[in-house]
Order: structure tokens, then sequence, then C-alpha cells
């Protein structure tokens, strides 16, 4: 875990709430902007005339964007500071919620919808290496605080946007509009943040400077062992997240439950993340290996997966908690993150490899899910591909919770 005090000028109390505050808000903002779309896809779709194929890449894009663009944060954030580059983050997401509610036509609605990506993007990798910078003794109480966050943000937004567009006129532009306040609320704070602390800010990155000139320079991610198994556990524990957040109903209600419960598991499979997301990085900071908890959650999908394929309609309900148990492995993903290095450096560079590699590993759960699916006509294979993900995901993920560090001697290498 990094180690910044010396680095670390003081700070008041009352900004050490308003940066908590300032984190929360960002990570609140870190999915609105897509599943915003997802619930009001059908009528954007009639709107803007798309097509199939367009509509496709539209809900196929965002962990592509988080792929690719994730890897510009550590360098944006080494030349300007975190805190100003989320802030441009948040300004990113304002800016390309309320351009795509005004696009005339679909093609600017898909690149005003990748301003906003760029910028969920860049917030995905800076959380944590904010909470290691201002909270480093701290860590899994303000990962919790974010993560719990992220989930929220979700879940929530994904449950009333199309209640909200109906209230505000049913027009799908002002309901995707709507969603700008929450990153207008985070860009102010984050300004507040930004000109109130200016003078640490500068201190904390002056002395970061100077200690990196002293440690030994962290080496290339794509040739360290520990960055490989986390960024392999994230990108496992992703995939199955994006099969459940897209397909979970339409299997349940194919299995014999019917639409609106299967709705229901759905909201229970993500509502049940939330309380773990605080708890989670709370109890990875305690132990020096985190691979027990992965077990956990590990035994948690795969009872739940074996449900699914000899009881599934009876025992629906305990699969989705189980489910949602499974989820948590998000949070723990995301912390360990913070607890794998030892220097910010470290933890810029982690977070964008980990999350980056791991994205990209993700984008073809949910295509292979439905590519099964239609050639069998059956979800038993599909499910046993859940199963298979659930435990590469435990077994990375044990791997990866071992007290090991990005920096020093665990490197592979390339001859």
């Amino acid at each position: 875990m990094l180690d910044s005090s010396k680095s670390r000028p003081p700070v008041s109390r009352t900004f050490s709430v308003l940066l908590v505050i300032a984190i929360v808000l960002a990570a609140l903002n870190l999915r609105p902007a897509v599943t915003s779309l997802g619930a009001l896809l059908g009528p954007a779709i009639e709107g803007l005339q798309m097509n199939g194929f367009i509509a496709g890449i539209i809900t196929g894009v965002p962990p592509l964007c988080f792929a690719l663009l994730g890897p510009l944060a550590p360098k944006l954030a080494g030349k300007r500071g975190p805190e100003l580059v989320v802030m441009g983050a948040m300004g990113a997401i304002l800016v390309g919620i309320l351009l795509r509610s005004v696009a005339p036509e679909t093609w600017t609605f898909l690149l005003c919808t990748a301003l906003a990506l760029a910028g969920i993007a860049i917030g995905n990798v800076l959380m944590p290496v904010l909470v290691n910078r201002w909270f480093p003794h701290k860590l899994g109480l303000v990962t919790g605080a974010y993560t719990t966050s992220i989930s929220l943000g979700a879940a929530v937004v994904a449950g009333v946007a199309v209640p909200v567009n109906e209230a505000l006129g049913g027009n799908w532009r002002v309901g995707l509009a709507a969603w700008g306040i929450p990153a207008l609320a985070a860009l102010v704070v984050w300004l507040i943040v930004f000109l109130g602390l200016r003078s640490q800010i500068a201190a904390k990155n002056a002395g970061l400077k100077r200690e990196a000139s002293t440690q030994t320079p962290v080496g290339p991610m794509s040739k360290n062992a520990t960055a490989w198994w986390v960024a392999v556990f994230f990108g496992m524990q992703a995939s199955v997240a994006y099969i459940f957040m897209g397909w979970a109903p339409k299997i349940f209600t194919d299995l014999g439950v019917n639409p609106a419960s299967a709705g229901v598991l759905l909201a229970i499979i993500m509502g049940v993340g939330v309380p773990l997301a605080f708890v989670m990085p709370s109890l990875a900071s305690r132990f020096p290996h985190q691979g027990p908890l992965v077990i956990i959650n590990g035994v948690a999908g795969m009872i739940a997966i074996a449900g699914m394929l000899t009881i599934p309609v009876q025992g629906a309900y305990l699969w989705a908690v189980l489910l949602g148990v499974c989820g948590s492995n998000f949070p723990l993903a995301l912390t360990m993150i913070g607890l794998k290095s030892r220097t910010a450096a470290g933890v810029a560079k982690l977070s964008a490899f980990g999350q980056s590699v791991g994205y990209l590993l993700a984008i073809p759960g949910p295509f292979a899910v439905g590519a099964l699916h239609e050639v069998t006509q059956s979800w038993t294979p599909s499910i046993w591909l859940l199963g298979t993900l659930i435990v590469l995901q435990t077994v990375t993920g044990m791997m990866a919770g071992r007290p090991r560090y990005v920096e020093g001697e665990h490197r592979i290498e390339i001859h």
C-alpha cells in the first residue's frame, strides 16, 4: 500500500470531508451516462432512427472506451495532477451528456456519448489514485465509500431513469439531459476543492516528484506478474457482471420466472452489491492476503450457478442474492489496486493497466453468452460458461490477492 505521509501537506478537517464528498460525487457519475441511456435506448433509437447495428455499437462501446482511454489518465495526472484531471473528467461527462441530448443525428450522438465515456474512463482509473494520495491510512473506508457510490449510481439510475423521464414530460432528450445535473454538482465541488487546496496540491505534487526521483522507477506493467493477476481478475469479474446486467432478466424469464419477477431479480443482484461495496474494501485492507474473500465470493457464485442449472425457478431469489455476493469482487478488485503498490506511480500505472486490460477481457463475455444461446437454443451452455468465468475469477483473484507489490522483484522476464 502506498505510504505518502511524508509528501502529504496538512489538510483541514473541513477540506478532508469535502475531499471525500468530491470523491463520492465523482464516483456517482461514473455510471449514469451509461445506465440512463440503456433505460431510454428504445426511444432514442426511434427518435434518431438508428439501425440495429448502430444500437449494438452503443450498447457494446462503454467497456471498449474504458479499455482504450483509461491509459491516458496516468499521463494526464502526471502532468497536471489527478485533482485537475478529475475535474476535467467531470466536465467531459457533463458536456457529453448535454450535447448528446440535443444531437440532431446518430453520429453526433455517438461522438457526444464517447466524450462522456472518455470522462468516465479517466475517472475510473484516477479514483484509486486519489484515495491513495489523500487517504493512505483510511484506504478501506474511503474506497468503500466510492465503490458504494459507483454501485448506487448504476443501480439507482437504472431503476429511476424511466420514471424521471416520464415526470419530465416523456421526452427522451430531456430524460438523458437530466443526468447532467449530478455531473454539474461534482464539477462545482471539485472546483471548490481545487481552488481551496491549491497550495497543498502543489506541495504534494512537488513532494511526489522528489520522491519519484529517488525511487526505483516502476517498470512496465505488462512485464509484472502481480499486475497481470490483478488485470485478469478484474476482467473476469467485469465479464460476469456485464453478462448478468445484460442477460439476467432474459435468462431467468426463459427458465420459467415471470418477467416482472425477473426484473426484480436483477435489482436484487445489483442491490446486494451496494452494502457489500462499502464493507468489502474495509475487510480487504485488514488482510495481507485477500484470497479468502475471493474464495467466499466465488463459492457464492458457484452455488448460484449450480442452482440455476438444477432448480432455477424455485430458488431464483436465493440465486440472485448469491450472485450479488459474487459481484462484490468488483470493489475487491478496485481495492487490490491500492493495496498492491507502495508508490503513487505504481498505483496510477496499476490502475490504468488493470482496468484497461480487464475491460478488454470483459468485452467478449456478453456476446459469447448470446451467441451460445443462439446456436444451441438453450441457456445451459451459457450458464456453464458463466460458471467457468466464476471459477477463473476465483483462481486469478486468489493469485492477485497474495501479499505482493508491483514494485520490486516480481517480474515476468520476456526475452
